[in-house]
């Protein structure tokens, strides 16, 4: 009998095999861009620059009224909960209360959200 000559077939085999990869690969480099997409958005999105200013203006706010209790009604505050309202759209809501911590005198609750993101704090002085 003749030998059969196969060579043609494992061209063609070969072929097939390196385009199901390239094929594969295709897919695994598309969902990796989305997913770094998606990414990278989430983090420009984030207001970090807008939660460290208003938490520096409630902290200097507090320092300057350190006795006394009733911050939450002052005129300071609603003027602030204003400016982020029209600015930034930004719900922001803080208090002042006495501390259950023993080395601390005062704590402060700090609220922000922009429909997006949500921050809160509490921190101590």
């Amino acid at each position: 009998m003749a030998r059969i000559n196969d060579d043609a077939q494992w061209i063609v085999l070969m072929g097939f095999l390196v385009s199901l990869g390239f094929f594969f690969l295709a897919i695994i480099l598309n969902q990796s861009v989305v997913v770094g997409q998606t990414t990278a958005e989430g983090v420009l999105e984030f207001p970090k620059s807008d939660i460290r200013d208003y938490r520096e203006a409630v902290l200097q706010l507090s320092y300057a009224n350190l006795g006394n209790n009733s911050l939450t009604a002052d005129p300071l505050q609603k003027d602030l909960k204003t400016l982020s309202m029209n600015r930034k759209n930004a719900v922001l809501n803080f208090t002042v209360n006495p501390s259950q911590v023993a080395s601390f005198n005062y704590q402060i609750e700090l609220h922000y959200a922009d429909g997006v993101s949500v921050y809160n704090e509490s921190t101590y002085y």
